[in-house]
């Protein structure tokens, strides 16, 4: 582990993170939760917002994909998703929902952003609430070429995440 250079929990909490933060909107499954936390403590992602019924630490089967991130990376429960949004845009965040709608603009298209940013992940099956998106700054959608048309939420979360914090 040392060879790897790996920061403690107390040098992730002190070094500059990357001014995104993840909003969790309504996610059932703990395994994405824990899976999301890895993914932004991977990227020194600034927070999560979990919401609604998303499953909230400590809890074994998020420990079990997040391998202690949640002991790194902060986060904060919000009952309702537009309670989020609305506290992250008064915080001077841009918020874009990760969803297929209409006008949504494709993640190898979408420009970079000077200003913080929130991004809002949906239910497994039901997708980022139609109320939520109506918050939202814009909506991104990954493009995708199969049948499927859909990803699990851990791993757009990745992808997304990927290629926001790449150089």
């Amino acid at each position: 582990m040392d060879e790897l250079g790996r920061m403690s929990v107390a040098d992730f909490k002190e070094a500059p993170k990357k001014p995104i933060v993840v909003v969790m909107d309504q996610i059932r499954s703990m395994h994405n939760v824990g899976s999301v936390f890895r993914t932004a403590d991977a990227f020194l992602i600034n927070g999560i917002c979990l919401c609604g019924f998303t499953p909230q630490p400590p809890h074994r089967d998020i420990h079990k994909t997040a391998l202690g991130a949640t002991d790194s990376v902060d986060w904060l429960y919000y009952e309702q998703t537009t309670q989020a949004v609305k506290e992250l845009k008064a915080q001077g965040y841009k918020v874009y929902a990760i969803e297929q709608t209409k006008g949504s603009i494709p993640l190898n298209k979408f420009e970079k952003l000077d200003t913080p940013i929130a991004l809002v992940f949906g239910n497994e099956v039901d997708g980022v609430d139609n109320e939520v998106i109506a918050l939202c700054d814009g909506v991104i959608e990954i493009p995708q070429w199969g049948m499927k048309h859909s990803l699990n939420i851990s791993v757009a979360a990745a992808v997304v995440l990927w290629e926001l914090v790449r150089s």
